[in-house]
């Protein structure tokens, strides 16, 4: 029976965030949102990278750092559409008050 290794979304962040040019603020910013999302359980399930890229794009909109989704989906290796159904997803759970 082998277990197979919960990737943490949390090990993404800087990756992403190197490739895109986020600041050491909003990636503290989005490790917040995803241990956040973790203890409400908003992450169970769904794929670290993308939920990485959405705490991101969170932290972002935050900050007033201008970055698109695009930019960051394209930096995380997923698609806009993923980075937009994570951001949804994290939005409602943590009740953010951000733009749709």
């Amino acid at each position: 029976d082998v277990q197979m290794p919960i990737a943490d979304p949390l090990t993404y962040v800087s990756k992403i965030a190197e490739k895109t040019g986020i600041s050491g603020k909003t990636q503290g910013l989005a490790i917040q949102i995803l241990r956040e999302a973790k203890m409400k359980r908003a992450a169970a399930g769904k794929d670290p990278m993308g939920l990485a890229a959405a705490a991101l794009y969170i932290a972002c909109l935050q900050n007033n750092e201008k970055k698109t989704q695009k930019d960051i989906a394209e930096a995380a290796g997923v698609t806009e559409v993923t980075v937009r159904n994570r951001y949804k997803t994290l939005k409602r759970q943590l009740n953010l008050e951000l733009p749709d």
